[in-house]
């Protein structure tokens, strides 16, 4: 983690200076310059509207703060920001769909990053006959 995303000294969060209550606060125009490049030509050249419906809906959910229901959702490339806080969304892989609880450390990452859509390979030993040097591989 970088300076920048540390928690203070009271261990309250902060994120370039300001406090998860500050960013809740204000505007998205003000949020957005303090995120990185991509996330923030991500937002000014516009998000769709399946992104905006989303942020709406992880808006409304944050408030609730009651209901357990993750968000389901496809959009892996959907900006975190600091209203989706304590949300829990299900996020889309290909194959499945994975919960992630947005923490406070999250804020400007992508969805699709916390939800990986490869699983790690492990592999056999080589069987007989499947490359030249596999002749020389001991029976037992």
């Amino acid at each position: 983690m970088s300076s920048e995303y540390r928690t203070g000294r009271e261990g309250e969060f902060t994120y370039r200076g300001h406090t998860l209550e500050d960013l809740e606060e204000m505007d998205l125009d003000e949020v957005v310059e303090l995120l990185p490049a991509r996330v923030r030509r991500t937002i000014d050249r516009g998000l769709g509207i399946d992104h905006r419906k989303l942020a709406e809906e992880a808006r409304e959910a944050g408030e609730e703060e009651t209901a357990n229901d993750p968000l389901r959702t496809h959009l892996r490339d959907m900006p975190i920001l600091p209203s989706f806080v304590g949300v829990t969304f299900e996020v889309y892989n290909g194959h499945s769909f994975d919960r992630v609880k947005v923490e406070p450390e999250m804020i400007g990452h992508y969805l699709g990053e916390f939800h990986l859509t490869r699983s790690t390979v492990e592999h056999g030993q080589a069987g007989i006959g499947a490359t030249r040097s596999s002749k020389f591989v001991p029976l037992k």
